[in-house]
């Protein structure tokens, strides 16, 4: 019998620790972590991604096929305007020149033996005529002929930089394959494609912040050039080309993610934006809970603009959890201010 009640004292024991710790739960005070709310600026801002890339980008191509005999410029290269940067080969069309050549000269001393012959009144107007004919005939085939031979060598439209070389010598180049791609006479800039739901917002001259990979501890500054006026129906984007402020370490090519800043105002109150839910927060006021209705404005990843139904005394809770109730008493495990602007 005394076994028997000792172990009925202790099952008892144990349903009464149970349910002072369920009793705790239930009842007791919870621990959250609190912040008050901070003045700072508010940005609204359109994210995006982008790659940079020269201001102008010339393909530079033979307008005739042809082997390609020498490089004299590669990847990377500053060049000068009329700068030679490649030779196809061109024996054939050489062939044709020297043969044009040859023909012009001789139209042209048969057009002067029937300009004598007419001045010394041996001759007639008609065969001077017809002989100045076939040398100015000759003339035109020997320009054209060597128009398409200059064809045959690439040279630089301005001064500027090499960007892409796609070519090897002894490689059979199409007409109008590029061999080069040549950038020139303006700065870089970003090419960042916008969300559909987001274009709206952006205009021209607004400012952009910039991260790169490549700097990850800096920040650029750029400005909003150009919008696309059709879209892309499917990646429903719209291409934004946003110019640099400053020259920039950025290479061609490199990707980067752009904050374009559609809206900011001053002294704003803001709260952590995790605070937030369904237009509410929770509020410590005499350690216990109370539910407030709040109006927003410009909400950021870290932080929501407050408009009313706070002030900077007030004490809320940063991570909202599902047992919050009206009432309920709780102890802040640490207080902490709004995220700073920026």
């Amino acid at each position: 019998m005394k076994k028997h009640g000792f172990l009925w004292t202790i099952i008892a024991l144990g349903l009464l620790a149970a349910g002072g710790f369920w009793a705790w739960r239930l009842f007791g005070p919870l621990t959250v972590e609190v912040a008050r709310p901070t003045r700072g600026p508010a940005v609204r801002a359109v994210y995006a991604t982008g790659t940079v890339e020269p201001t102008v980008m010339l393909p530079i191509a033979p307008r005739n096929a042809g082997r390609l005999a020498e490089l004299k410029a590669d990847e990377g290269d500053r060049v000068r305007k009329d700068q030679v940067l490649a030779q196809m080969e061109d024996a054939d069309l050489q062939r044709s020149v020297d043969e044009l050549e040859a023909r012009a000269r001789f139209a042209k001393s048969q057009f002067d033996r029937a300009q004598t012959l007419y001045e010394r009144k041996l001759g007639s107007l008609l065969e001077r005529d017809q002989a100045r004919s076939e040398w100015q005939a000759v003339e035109a085939s020997l320009a054209r002929a060597r128009t398409l031979r200059g064809f045959m060598t690439l040279i630089a439209p301005a001064d500027g930089q090499i960007l892409q070389r796609d070519g090897e010598i002894g490689q059979m180049i199409p007409a109008n394959q590029p061999i080069f791609y040549f950038s020139c006479c303006a700065p870089l800039r970003i090419e960042a494609e916008v969300d559909e739901e987001d274009i709206l917002l952006v205009r021209p001259g607004q400012r952009t912040l910039i991260r790169a990979p490549a700097l990850p501890d800096r920040v650029l500054e750029g400005e909003v050039a150009e919008i696309t006026p059709k879209g892309n129906p499917v990646t429903r984007s719209y291409r934004v080309r946003i110019g640099f402020k400053d020259d920039t370490p950025l290479r061609i090519g490199m990707t980067t993610e752009v904050n374009i800043v559609v809206d900011r105002r001053e002294d704003a109150l803001l709260a952590p934006t995790t605070a937030v839910i369904d237009g509410h927060v929770w509020i410590l006021q005499d350690g216990r809970l109370r539910r407030r209705a709040v109006e927003t404005g410009i909400k950021g990843e870290l932080k929501t603009e407050i408009l009313s139904g706070l002030t900077e005394a007030n004490r809320i809770v940063v991570r909202p959890t599902p047992e919050l109730k009206e009432g309920r008493r709780v102890r802040a495990a640490a207080e902490n201010s709004a995220p700073a602007a920026g």
